[in-house]
């Protein structure tokens, strides 16, 4: 009871293309295939790329120990002036 046959299946089938016609079934495994193709496409695609470069130029600094934040400031727009 638990397991169909092939005849199930085929009777199933068989109603889903009367009821839907094979172009609404074609056109539908068409776009599910474009889907997993997508999802796959972008889980293969490197998203580490836009994280790296956002650690590269951090939006906000940190004072060292001893060292006030508008000191360090100075010393920054010093060197990138002189």
């Amino acid at each position: 009871m638990g397991s169909l046959s092939i005849w199930h299946w085929l009777i199933v089938l068989m109603v889903v293309l009367l009821l839907f016609g094979t172009g609404k079934v074609s056109h539908l495994m068409g776009d599910f295939a474009k889907g997993i193709k997508a999802f796959k496409k972008n889980m293969a695609e490197d998203d580490d790329a836009s994280m790296e470069a956002s650690a590269e130029h951090p939006s906000g600094s940190i004072a060292g120990p001893g060292v006030k934040a508008g000191a360090k400031e100075k010393q920054q727009s010093a060197a990138h002036q002189g």
